[in-house]
């Protein structure tokens, strides 16, 4: 049986799409149609709270931190332990490793994907 319609604060998602800083513009480029092989959604409602991305199908989530997030710890951790609680996987970058090593950053995500989502092994044999 297919589960129930769970309504999603896409008003709120496209409010933080306008408004995303640069750092996020910047890094969904990258993400963005499946370009690392995995969808990435931009960003997306885990239960009451956002992520600034999220793989579903791997329960993925990258978060971007810029300078707001020196004063909101107390509300990042309360998202974080809902997100693990959830059996979420959370990489968090800051806006600065973003603008000033995105190829570093892109490259982490990318070791990630492979652990989390290894490719098949070629078939046994030789020449």
């Amino acid at each position: 049986m297919a589960q129930p319609f769970k309504p999603r604060n896409t008003v709120r998602a496209e409010e933080l799409r306008n408004a995303a800083p640069t750092a996020e513009r910047l890094l969904w480029q990258q993400l963005r149609s499946r370009k690392l092989g995995c969808k990435f959604s931009r960003p997306m409602p885990v239960g009451p709270y956002f992520a600034d991305f999220l793989c579903r199908k791997l329960k993925l989530i990258i978060e971007l931190d810029g300078e707001s997030h020196d004063y909101s710890v107390g509300y990042d951790s309360r998202r974080d332990n809902f997100c693990l609680s959830q059996g979420c996987r959370i990489l968090r970058f800051s806006n600065a490793d973003v603008m000033e090593n995105l190829e570093g950053v892109v490259s982490h995500i990318q070791a990630t994907l492979a652990q989390t989502h290894p490719q098949p092994l070629p078939p046994a044999g030789g020449e």
